[in-house]
């Protein structure tokens, strides 16, 4: 079964969705919303944008668990490539750090015929 959202109005008087897993775990829980219908609205733009969005890492880099990093030379941080994740569907994604700008793909460069 599929997650869920649960539209609710909270303690200020004021609309808010919710995002339930399957197990009934709280997934995320929405801003505020000052009528029912832009609650609903926020919810039809969380389906659209949230589907196949990026992962956008901003947190910082942190030490290795031992106290010590592992030696890695820059030729090998470089044969590594991006750092990748794993998406809702279980398919490898390629994770953006801040700041990272996307190679430009020549399939979108060439003219339109």
């Amino acid at each position: 079964m599929a997650g869920k959202f649960e539209l609710f109005v909270d303690a200020g008087e004021r609309y808010r969705f919710r995002l339930k897993a399957a197990d009934g775990t709280v997934m995320a829980v929405s801003k505020d919303f000052e009528s029912k219908r832009a609650a609903v609205a926020g919810i039809r733009e969380v389906r659209a944008c949230a589907g196949m969005g990026l992962i956008t890492d901003l947190c910082p880099v942190q030490p290795a668990a031992s106290g010590t990093a592992p030696e890695t030379s820059a030729p090998a941080l470089a044969e590594e490539g991006p750092p990748r994740g794993r998406n809702w569907l279980g398919r490898t994604i390629v994770v953006r750090r801040r700041g990272h700008k996307a190679p430009a793909s020549k399939r979108w460069l060439s003219p339109v015929k």
